[in-house]
């Protein structure tokens, strides 16, 4: 029970690595692109977007730190879940490079 709390902070912390290595990615093709591109009047500041993402990993994180905990760590009943929370997240990572990177509206 000691070492629950490091626990708390590696699952809490772990989204935040790979939305920081997509900004950091990323970053000069926000004003260099996305800045310049029509959006619709209803669409948020960029000030937005890194408060409401750090509120988003942050909450994923902790939420993947209780099922962890809930479901007994990375035994069997956790595997699903934790593999979907997983699957979910490596597609969240991948697409800010990919789709500021091809600078594909398709995408």
């Amino acid at each position: 029970r000691g070492r629950m709390w490091a626990y708390a902070v590696g699952f809490t912390v772990l989204p935040h690595v790979g939305g920081f290595l997509g900004w950091f990615l990323t970053r000069k093709e926000i004003p260099a692109w996305y800045e310049k591109l029509k959006k619709p009047s209803w669409c948020p500041p960029r000030k937005v977007f890194p408060v409401v993402w750090t509120m988003l990993y942050t909450g994923m994180g902790y939420a993947s730190y209780l099922v962890w905990t809930d479901l007994g760590g990375c035994g069997s009943k956790a595997i699903v879940p934790l593999g979907l929370y997983g699957a979910q997240l490596a597609l969240n990572w991948a697409w800010p490079p990919l789709f500021f990177g091809a600078r594909n509206l398709n995408m």
